[in-house]
């Protein structure tokens, strides 16, 4: 096991849900657009203290995931935080989420091998 599989082992995700899938992508568009609003530079602290929240309340919902540290350093970056860092990396937790939630395939019926 790496060091990202351990560090996500460490935090339980709850199940992904719709109503959670929609709440934590509203808070991503939030966070970006309000963002996207102040403007390139943003105002000072003001910015921060929006990734901040946006990556609690997104780890609240839909659970820590590993990805969300680097979108919260690349929202550091003065420029880079118009880009909607906290929508695409929402969105791809979730992808990454519900596939690991998703049942494994059904075992094939076992057939008797009918030798000729």
């Amino acid at each position: 096991m790496n060091l990202p599989e351990k560090l996500n082992s460490l935090f339980r995700a709850p199940p992904i849900t719709r109503p959670r899938m929609f709440l934590a992508l509203a808070i991503a568009v939030a966070a970006d657009g309000l963002q996207l609003l102040l403007g390139p530079l943003g105002w000072a602290f003001i910015d921060q203290a929006i990734d901040g929240v946006a990556m609690i309340l997104v780890s609240c919902v839909i659970g820590f995931h590993i990805l969300l540290l680097p979108t919260f350093i690349i929202e550091l970056v003065p420029v880079l935080e118009d880009l909607p860092t906290w929508t695409v990396c929402t969105a791809a937790v979730i992808v990454l989420r519900k596939r690991v939630q998703r049942p494994p395939p059904p075992a094939p019926p076992d057939k008797p091998v009918i030798d000729i």
